[in-house]
């Protein structure tokens, strides 16, 4: 029978009424009393509340059965099984008193699911039926089923009862799912657990540090952080963009707290000499970082990573440097993938110059796989090149020597914790006045060194680097034993330094500075025997963990690896061992070498007289700089030399000094202090000589302060616009008050500005005579400025910069004299047109946030604009009444503009352009020969480079006999220009920064004109 007809004859006008009379009504409510509510107690042909019987059942089948018969059209199955069907759907019926359940389990099993229990629980039922017959029943049975439980939802006591289930249900799925992640937590939940125990086990880890000294006798030989982390200055040197037309600065160096590396910017190379707190800088941002928890510190010494071979994956960090504790899976990935990563790589110089380069592959290949996390970078200063991680926009930093009151601070420091309050002092007035004690107290590894001798020698200090490391070892390596349970080895101071000094001598040799234990227990085998005092005391094992926990000089940094605890005691020691061993020859072949460099100066003090003219004759004959001030900062250390050699040397470096350029300057400082006392004064020095010796001697201020102050001093009455600018320029490196009074108070004011970055620069001004030209930077409040000027109305000049403190220009009216004023990177200063009854002639603006007004400054001769200009033509912003003599355009200036309009300003002399960041037009330039004063062009080298359309378009100017182009590379074509520009007389070439070249090719294009190249 086809599923339509059998549908017709099982309407549900006959099954519902059969449905209805097999259930009772139950009353209201959830029918939680009697639970569970078997099926059994609803029928009612069952229970007390019985209603039918097994009679009445089957009659209500039978009826059924009839009427399906009955129906029009075909029928179901044969008439003569009527009675067979009818007996079997009782049975099914009746089954539903014996199904184990209630009705919301029924409800779940759905209606074809509760037809399948019925067959099964009336077993044989439709045996011996037509295949018709038992369709119909199988059927009738269904739908039957889909009645009762329609049925089923729509009794009182249904809903509530469902309800309940569900919750009841759901109740114990939360608790079954809570107990499966307490069992299996998420992977963030794991992270989170992790963290609770790696930050404070970083924070204890790197919380107390070594001093130097304090742990002589029965003193603590580890001090917390927080009473010896001394807070130190980071500094860089950052380029001054001048206008054109300005003379270029001096370099200005940028200082802040060295912790604050890390705050403006996410990527830093720090550098830093031996022994001037990097590594204990590194500690002090791991330590802060784990307890504030924004930062998940990663602490990498180089030397331990590169001693296994392959530099770590971020999941093998903690295994590298000996963290016991284990993370979860891919738990490093996911922090740096987070971007919370704090990852502190110490000591690059420590590793071999070879391995650098794969070092930095590693470390570049973490930043692009992980970007968003911090990364800081240490070495010395003299290990890679400047530029080294430029491109990958590393900021270079460098430790800046301690200053004196840095200096105070430590030795107060340290003898509180020594408690040796007796020998403070004493100690303090000998670096004030010994000078060459002073000049060893320039970090903290000396500074504790010298405490630390004082106290021992209860007052007696010497001289010279060598004697106060040949004091240091003595003292470090006669020490008594600290009761730690070591084996009882006598070694004597003797053999100790003959120990020592050859396993210093293996890792200068092979560029290290750190060993496997394995290897230097095998360097004290090989020289035991040759070591009396030392070979009866034990094996090669032994003698070397007494050398290591008596000594003071070896440490063990990690399972397996030894070190000296400081690089300069091994460059030293390795230095007397080489000199002994007459290995001259191999520390001259590696001179060239950075890292050996204290080994080569060590080497001399070590040597002989002879041996040291040897030595220094090796170096001469390389003939380079480099090399050549070494040799002369060697002669610090040369107390007998022959004087030939010693003249030779001085002779050679005399080549060099004075330096005649910022270059040579440069080079020269890096021969270190000792150069102060080379340096000559002002007297029979070219302008250029002087500015050089300036320059030298103001990058050894942070070094020794005290002889940079008395060589700048000899030059404080120097005329020369260019060394007075340096003498300016380099006041931050000095004491702020004792510089103001000893040298800028002196200094001639003409055409100067004198630049105040901080509060007590600021505050320095009211104790020194009054300065014309002020130069702000920073964030100084005008009204904090005008209580520092004695005299505001003695002020001419003002040049602001990067004051996000100027707003309102009005502020300035009180300097009633002021004639110029030029505003670079106030992005909120605004008002120009309140200065109109300001005697002001000169106004550069770069970068502010309103030039409204600029066209109410009539008085103005002198205009330099570095930023996009409203209107359509100049003279929509320009003051049409201003008799402009000079007119400087830089970047966007013209992007709207361009030179239209600027014929109107007809006594026009001077013409600056660029960088341009759009083209000028045959239309530009047609304005540019309307002017018939102008003589003076200046153009920056972009104007050539970056739209060579520009001078295509550019007429004949005959009128002009003055050009100068600026930030050149010396390799540009400036052909066009000259043949545009046949009237020259006289040509400037500035150079950019770094970049040399000879005047004899451009001389070649301007034959009537005098060349000159300038270099930034």
């Amino acid at each position: 029978m086809e599923p339509a007809v059998l549908g017709g004859k099982l309407a549900s006008s006959l099954v519902a009424p059969l449905v209805k009379k097999l259930f009772v009504t139950g009353g209201p409510g959830a029918g939680l009393v009697d639970r569970p509510v078997r099926l059994d107690r609803l029928v009612s042909f069952r229970g007390e509340r019985r209603t039918l019987g097994e009679r009445e059942v089957r009659l209500l089948a039978g009826k059924l059965v009839g009427a399906a018969l009955d129906s029009p059209g075909e029928q179901p199955f044969p008439r003569d099984e009527a009675g067979a069907v009818s007996d079997a759907l009782t049975a099914r019926l009746l089954a539903l008193g014996d199904l184990d359940m209630d009705d919301v389990q029924a409800m779940r099993l759905g209606h074809g699911e509760l037809a399948a229990r019925l067959r099964r629980q009336a077993a044989g039922s439709g045996d011996g039926l037509s295949t018709d017959a038992r369709y119909f029943l199988d059927s009738a049975t269904e739908w039957a089923c889909l009645h009762v439980l329609e049925f089923f939802t729509r009794r009182s006591t249904f809903v509530a009862r469902t309800l309940v289930a569900q919750t009841r249900g759901q109740s114990e799925l939360i608790a079954k799912v809570d107990e499966l992640i307490t069992r299996i937590p998420r992977p963030d939940a794991r992270d989170t657990a992790f963290e609770r125990r790696y930050l404070p086990y970083v924070a204890a880890q790197h919380d107390r540090i070594t001093i130097y000294g304090i742990d002589l006798r029965d003193s603590s030989d580890r001090w917390p952080l927080e009473v010896a982390y001394l807070s130190l200055e980071a500094a860089a040197e950052e380029e001054h963009t001048a206008l054109p037309g300005e003379d270029a600065e001096p370099e200005r160096t940028v200082r802040l707290p060295a912790e604050a590396a890390l705050t403006t910017h996410d990527r830093v190379l720090l550098r830093g000499d031996a022994g001037s707190g990097k590594t204990t800088l590194v500690q002090w941002l791991a330590v802060t970082a784990a307890r504030d928890g924004d930062r998940v510190a990663y602490v990498l010494p180089l030397r331990t990573l590169t001693r296994a071979g392959a530099l770590p994956s971020p999941a093998a960090f903690l295994t590298a440097v000996g963290c016991p504790l284990t993370p979860p899976e891919g738990w490093a990935e996911r922090v740096l993938g987070a971007g919370r990563g704090l990852v502190l790589v110490d000591g690059l110089d420590e590793i071999p110059a070879a391995e650098r380069h794969r070092t930095r592959d590693w470390l570049l290949a973490l930043i692009r796989a992980f970007p968003g996390n911090r990364w800081l970078l240490t070495s010395r200063p003299t290990a890679v090149r400047a530029d080294w991680l430029a491109a990958e926009g590393f900021r270079e930093l460098a430790l800046t020597p301690m200053r004196q009151d840095d200096v105070t601070t430590f030795v107060r420091r340290w003898h509180a914790a020594a408690e040796a309050p007796e020998f403070e002092t004493r100690l303090l007035d000998s670096l004030r006045t010994k000078r060459d004690l002073a000049r060893l107290a320039t970090n903290p590894l000396m500074c504790g060194l010298i405490c630390a001798l004082h106290r021992e020698r209860r007052g007696y200090l010497p001289t010279g680097r060598k004697e106060l490391y040949d004091a240091a070892l003595t003292m470090l390596l006669a020490r008594r034993d600290r009761e730690r349970g070591m084996e009882a080895v006598e070694l004597s101071e003797e053999a100790q330094l003959e120990l020592l000094q050859r396993l210093a001598y293996a890792l200068v040799l092979s560029g290290r500075t750190e060993m496997s234990v394995e290897t230097a227990e095998g360097i004290v085998e090989r020289a035991l025997p040759s070591v009396a005092s030392a070979a009866g005391q034990g094996d090669a094992a032994t003698v070397l963990r007494a050398l290591v926990l008596r000594s003071g000089l070896l440490r063990q940094p990690g399972q397996g690896s030894l070190d000296f605890v400081h690089r300069t005691f091994q460059d030293y020691l390795g230095a007397r061992y080489a000199v002994e061993e007459g290995h001259l020859d191999v520390i001259a072949g590696r001179a060239d070498d950075s890292q050996w460099e204290d080994v080569v100066r060590m080497a001399v003090a070590h040597a002989r007289p002879g041996e040291r003219a040897v030595l220094l004759r090796r170096l001469l004959a390389e003939d380079t700089p480099r090399l050549t001030l070494l040799a002369l900062a060697c002669l610090e250390h040369a107390t007998a030399l022959d004087p030939a050699v010693r003249a030779e040397v001085e002779a050679r470096a005399g080549a060099l000094i004075p330096p005649g350029s910022t270059e040579e300057a440069k080079a020269l400082a890096e021969a270190g202090p000792l150069v102060l006392e080379l340096l000559p004064g002002p007297e029979g020095l070219t302008d250029a000589q002087a500015h050089g010796v300036t320059v030298t001697a103001s990058l050894l201020a942070g070094q020794e302060p005290s002889g940079a102050l008395a060589v700048l001093r000899r030059f404080r009455d120097h005329r020369s616009l260019d060394v007075r600018r340096q003498l300016a320029g380099t006041w931050s490196r000095f004491d702020t008050a004792g510089y103001a009074a000893e040298v800028l108070d002196h200094l001639h004011r003409h055409d100067l500005l004198v630049a105040c970055e901080t509060a007590e620069q600021r505050a320095a001004l009211a104790t020194m005579r009054p300065w014309h030209g002020l130069s702000l930077r920073g964030g100084h409040a005008v009204a904090d400025v005008l209580a520092a000027v004695p005299s505001p109305e003695a002020v001419t000049l003002i040049d602001v910069r990067d004051n996000p403190a100027l707003d309102d220009l009005g502020d300035l009216l009180p300097f009633s004299s002021l004639g110029g004023l030029w505003v670079q990177g106030c992005d909120a200063a605004r008002g120009l047109g309140q200065l109109a009854g300001l005697p002001l002639v000169d106004l550069a603006c770069g970068r502010i946030s309103d030039l409204t007004g600029l066209s109410a400054l009539g008085a103005l001769r002198r205009v330099s604009l570095d930023q996009e200009l409203p209107g359509d033509r100049l003279t929509d912003v320009l003051p049409t009444a201003a008799e402009l003599e000079f007119l400087f355009l830089g970047r966007h200036t013209t992007d709207r503009t361009g030179l239209r309009g600027l014929e109107h300003w007809a006594g026009l002399s001077e013409l600056s352009l660029g960088p341009l960041a759009s083209p000028l037009t045959a239309a530009d330039w047609s304005s540019v020969v309307a002017l018939p004063r102008l003589t003076h062009l200046h153009v920056n080298r972009a104007v050539l480079a970056d739209f060579p359309e520009s001078v295509e378009a550019m007429p004949e100017l005959p009128g002009v006999t003055f050009l100068r182009v600026t930030a050149l590379h010396g390799a540009e074509d400036l052909a066009a220009l000259a043949s545009r520009l046949r009237g020259l007389r006289r040509v400037i070439l500035q150079t950019c920064p770094g970049r040399r070249f000879a005047t004899d090719r451009f001389a070649a294009l301007f034959p009537d004109a005098e060349v000159t190249v300038v270099e930034r």
